[in-house]
């Protein structure tokens, strides 16, 4: 079907979606992968500069007769205001002028493999309403591994329900792809600027209006590590607001009362960041660490209470569930997790990852 003009309306394909701020040293590479995309319908790529002053539109004007000679048109927006808007904000405004009836997110760091918008745009015609990622590739290999571990193993189920970890959402913003009308439905992004977690504040509410998740478990993304990404300009207390919120919002009004698994500093970093209402809830902390457990109680000394909240500790076989889990899964050699199967507890009805 022929591409639609901007503004004239969705048609019936695909809108690479690319952010770009002064990201000249991946562009070549990020803007090949557009052009040896092996999806066979309509598909085009919509660019907004965020005010970058490296040589970004250079490299995007010179691709943009190499693309559109291949077939795929290409929008290009942007500002050259003194100071960048923000990821959200230029999201946004490469969605706002592009046609296509579903969004292939891309960021101007990134790789995608060939099949990418072929298989994504598949599954996301068989899931309306879900977010569809995919599995990545990490460069450098050895950067983040644990968490390139977490995104590529996650069990089907385990993308509903270990959406209150700390890694974020369970499938990576830089492999969403979902279509323009459910985008709409949920968002747009929120347009902050620096610091926002705006990838995290969409999964969110896109989970609140019941939305999915679904992966393609093909390596469909080289997902880039370097200091100049825009995920380092979040800061760890923001996430952990946001998360802590969602967690209330979402899990703890269907428990009575929950055990806070780790008596350590995370634990009790959460029992203190809770609601009053939520602290309530608390029945217990429990641990493997016999140090902790003889201490017998954890005290709230911050609490405006009296008396002050004291909470038991006790050995984890000892404790009732559910549990919100304060433990970095993969860092204790296996003896968590095997703690945790010797219960047989289910996985988002007995206990939840919060690590």
């Amino acid at each position: 079907c022929p591409v639609m003009k901007p503004g004239s309306g969705p048609s019936e394909g695909q809108s690479v979606i690319l952010p770009v701020h002064n990201a000249q040293q991946w562009l070549d590479e990020c803007l090949m992968s557009v052009l040896k995309q092996d999806f066979e319908g309509t598909m085009e790529l919509s660019v907004f500069n965020d005010a970058s002053k490296d040589q970004s539109m250079t490299i995007i004007e010179k691709w943009k007769m190499n693309l559109e000679d291949s077939g795929i048109p290409v929008v290009i927006g942007g500002h050259d205001s003194p100071s960048p808007r923000g990821v959200g904000y230029s999201k946004n405004q490469a969605i706002i002028q592009s046609t296509g009836s579903y969004l292939c997110f891309l960021d101007s760091d990134d790789v995608m493999m060939p099949q990418r918008v072929r298989l994504q745009y598949e599954a996301a015609v068989q899931y309306p309403t879900s977010i569809v990622g995919c599995q990545v590739r990490r460069d450098p290999p050895d950067s983040t591994e644990r968490y390139t571990r977490w995104i590529n193993q996650l069990a089907p189920d385990q993308l509903l329900t270990q959406v209150f970890t700390s890694h974020g959402p369970t499938v990576i913003m830089p492999t969403w792809f979902c279509s323009r009308a459910w985008f709409f439905h949920v968002g747009p992004f929120d347009e902050g600027g620096k610091g926002v977690p705006e990838d995290l504040l969409f999964f969110y509410e896109h989970l609140r209006k019941g939305g999915g998740v679904f992966r393609v478990d093909h390596s469909l993304l080289l997902y880039r590590y370097h200091l100049y990404a825009a995920t380092h300009s979040v800061l760890e207390m923001t996430i952990w607001t946001h998360r802590v919120h969602f967690l209330e919002e979402q899990a703890l009004p269907g428990w009575e009362s929950f055990t806070i698994w780790n008596a350590g500093k995370q634990g009790r970093r959460l029992y203190r960041s809770l609601s009053a209402a939520s602290r309530r809830k608390v029945v217990a902390f429990c641990d493997v660490d016999e140090n902790k457990i003889k201490k017998g109680f954890y005290c709230h000394e911050d609490s405006q209470e009296r008396p002050k909240p004291q909470v038991p500790i006790l050995h984890f076989r000892a404790a009732q569930p559910p549990f919100v889990i304060c433990v970095k899964l993969d860092l204790t050699g296996g003896e968590f997790e095997d703690n945790l199967k010797s219960l047989h507890l289910q996985e988002g009805r007995d206990f939840i990852h919060f690590s």
